[in-house]
């Protein structure tokens, strides 16, 4: 039998929850190996406190039920919830923890694949959850100024890990050809859509994507009636026109660089194809259009 110990670390960094709401903040991380038979509860928290469990088996109890758990099992503990959770008399086990709150927390939660009636989960292979765990003791440990930075992002690596193995998709959804053209159209879309103001390669946008290029566009069109490329062209200048509009104090230069058109002439001379009429001109009649 292993050798009982227990080891924690806590945030070096707690900001005043009074004063200022904080999205997510990573509290504390540990890793013990449970005496047998050795019992925390029944309790409350007033914060979220997952484990994940190494080796060795336990019980744990919530909400009136009772669940046998052992290793690649993990159980999430919500902010006052009644628990309690017992090692085994022969086997007792060892996890790894990490405590949490924040404003953002239960979305998170629930993009991972957590909810109220499904608080333990089962990872086939933990390596990559354990270390994430692991991680965010140590970066605690040593103390330094990103300490509590480097935790965060540990916790949205963790999560989605989680995300990863609750969230399959589903054989239906990925053999449908339908239902994978919905979904090319709106990743294309959020991509375009967040990158326009920048230089966009339909190559690097597809193969970020994970698709070839030539499938890509021809999905799309068959989606929209458009290509990628004439899609961005009228992306930017629908966001060019309401610049127009809005910020007077810009020139035609500045409005099409923010667009992502360096090419001041090629702006207007597109606006002028997809508009009528030039920016200048759309802009003067904006401006004389009384409200």
């Amino acid at each position: 039998m292993e050798q009982e110990y227990y080891k924690v670390a806590s945030n070096p960094f707690i900001p005043d929850t009074d004063s200022e709401p904080v999205p997510m903040q990573v509290l504390f991380a540990g890793e013990s190996q449970t005496k047998p038979a050795h019992r925390l509860g029944p309790k409350v928290y007033d914060f979220y406190l997952m484990h994940i469990v190494l080796s060795g088996h336990g019980t744990y109890s919530a909400g009136g039920e009772q669940h046998r758990l052992g290793p690649g099992h993990t159980f999430l503990i919500r902010p006052e919830q009644l628990i309690s959770y017992e090692s085994d008399g022969a086997s007792p086990w060892r996890y790894r923890w990490v405590a949490f709150r924040g404003d953002h927390i239960p979305l998170l939660l629930q993009q991972a694949g957590f909810a109220p009636e499904r608080e333990i989960a089962y990872l086939p292979d933990i390596r990559k959850a354990a270390l994430l765990f692991h991680r965010i003791y140590e970066v605690f440990r040593h103390g330094r100024p990103s300490a509590s930075l480097q935790a965060t992002g540990s916790l949205h690596m963790l999560l989605a890990s989680y995300s990863e193995a609750l969230l399959p998709v589903s054989p239906a959804a990925r053999h449908s050809k339908q239902k994978e053209s919905d979904r090319l159209y709106q990743q294309v879309v959020h991509y375009l859509s967040t990158q326009y103001t920048h230089p966009v390669s339909i190559e690097a946008m597809a193969e970020t994507l994970g698709y070839n290029r030539a499938y890509l566009s021809r999905l799309f069109k068959r989606q929209t009636g458009l290509s990628p490329v004439t899609f961005l062209l009228r992306l930017r200048l629908d966001k060019a026109r309401h610049m127009l509009r809005e910020r007077p104090e810009l020139t035609i230069e500045q409005v099409a660089a923010s667009v992502g058109i360096q090419d001041a002439l090629y702006f207007s001379k597109q606006f002028r194809n997809i508009h009528g009429q030039s920016p200048t001109s759309y802009r003067q009649d904006m401006l004389n259009t009384p409200d």
